[in-house]
């Protein structure tokens, strides 16, 4: 239905729709998520789908989005608070503190991240990794806007850029270019990235200074302090779960994850092989880690309080899911109504340097529809034939449409709320400079290294 309408009507639709949706989360006692409806219903209609459609867009990315992390997202906050109740957390934050030295929590996040997404989700990795954040925050007195910033931009980084995540594993396979070369070259190219993100999270740590409370239900704004860096010294608190105990239901997920995606991409399906590619789906895997949560880390706990504490968790964890799943229902009315298309065709007809072609394609796609995974796939299928025939540098060319993905994420992108809510960041002038800005850092970083590998390659 949407190729029937005129690229100027989409355009509308598009401005419009984002235009109230600014205004109802800004001016009005709308909630985020009946905002986020209104304008994919608005984008929709004026954009030139059909009632139907529209509807059918709604239902179908709401259902899409929480598909993929929504069960993921409730088993890991469940997962969060058996660590807070537990002192699990408390445990892990001990250890990355003796492990990476004092004072350097955000570094130890964002290296963290930086491994943990290769092969895992951002959205997973970063629910699954949130708890320990929120742990070294209450404990060091570190701004949780600064842990979250380090660990959700190493997240967010190497998950665009470096296979086998799904996103840059396709866009290396349309500009056909050699994965192992493209994994050694991601790597370097993410590591400045990481590098600045990190210390913008340092600056903005202390013009956004929120910790949590000590019993860890809320989020408090004192006046900033500096870290406390003598907290792992005397420490005599014999009621923590070990540290094998404490990781574990971490740990388990992440390496059955990982399984699955090496045999998948190895192709070993059968036999054995497909009992680890089961077992190492992000669900079934974090799923299994909630398991042994709760059965390693509330021993000699009454079951009814356990329960009850697995219940007040799923509290905030339905606020993330729908917030989440409003976000990718706006994306898919975006991607419906075909506005994404409509700008990229534009701009590959213009003159503009063959080796920008992805990289600009896939920011205005990013913008509109928020998804960083679609934005780069289409960006790499729209360019890759553009870019060969020109004779451009086709490795640089597929980096150009992950590095494009990365731009100003904001209420279409499901992560931007989950970063935001899980964070405790609910301003939204806040969550534009918590994560909007650090991926638009993310993404002028890594067009800087690309105009220089383009010079000296």
């Amino acid at each position: 239905m949407a190729t029937t309408v005129s690229g100027s009507q989409m355009l509308i639709g598009l401005g419009i729709g984002l235009l109230l949706l600014i205004f109802m989360i800004l001016k009005t006692k709308i909630h985020v998520f009946l905002a986020l409806i209104i304008a994919a219903v608005i984008v929709g209609l004026v954009g030139g789908l059909p009632p139907s459609d529209t509807i059918s867009a709604i239902t179908s990315g709401f259902g899409g989005t929480l598909s993929s992390i929504g069960i993921i997202i409730g088993f890991g906050i469940m997962m969060g608070k058996m660590f807070e109740v537990s002192g699990a957390a408390e445990r892990m934050a001990l250890t990355f503190l003796k492990i990476f030295g004092k004072g350097r929590e955000e570094w130890a996040l964002s290296i963290t991240g930086f491994l943990v997404s290769i092969p895992i989700f951002c959205d997973s990795g970063f629910v699954i990794l949130s708890p320990l954040a929120k742990a070294l925050s209450r404990r060091t007195k570190k701004s949780m806007v600064t842990l979250s910033i380090a660990l959700a931009g190493g997240l967010v980084i190497t998950h665009s850029l470096i296979p086998p995540t799904p996103g840059p594993l396709g866009v290396a396979g349309t500009f056909g270019v050699d994965v192992g070369k493209f994994i050694l070259l991601g790597i370097v190219i993410a590591i400045p990235m990481a590098f600045v993100v990190t210390i913008y999270g340092r600056y903005l740590g202390k013009k956004i200074y929120q910790i949590p409370s000590e019993d860890g239900e809320k989020w408090e704004r004192p006046a900033y302090q500096k870290a406390v860096l003598d907290n792992t010294t005397g420490e005599t608190n014999q009621n923590l779960p070990s540290t094998l105990l404490s990781f574990a239901p971490l740990i388990l997920p992440i390496i059955l994850i990982l399984f699955n995606t090496v045999l998948s991409a190895m192709k070993l399906t059968e036999g054995f092989y497909a009992v680890l590619i089961f077992i190492g789906q992000p669900v079934i895997a974090v799923g299994i880690g909630l398991l042994i949560s709760i059965y390693t880390l509330t021993r000699g706990k009454d079951r009814k309080d356990v329960i009850l504490e697995l219940e007040d968790s799923m509290k905030s964890a339905g606020i993330i899911i729908f917030v989440t799943g409003g976000g990718g229902a706006l994306g898919q009315v975006i991607k419906s109504a075909g506005v994404g298309d409509y700008i990229a065709k534009g701009i590959a007809a213009t003159s503009i340097p063959v080796i920008l072609l992805p990289f600009i394609i896939a920011t205005l796609v990013r913008f509109v529809q928020g998804s960083g995974t679609v934005a780069m796939i289409t960006a790499a299928g729209i360019t890759a034939p553009i870019v060969e025939a020109a004779g451009g540098d086709m490795m640089l060319g597929a980096f150009a449409a992950c590095i494009g993905s990365l731009f100003f994420s904001y209420f279409n992108d499901s992560f931007y709320w989950v970063v935001n809510r899980l964070s405790g960041i609910v301003e939204t002038k806040e969550q534009v400079r918590v994560w909007s800005v650090t991926t638009t850092i993310a993404w002028a970083v890594g067009f800087v290294e690309l105009i220089i590998l383009n010079i000296f390659i």
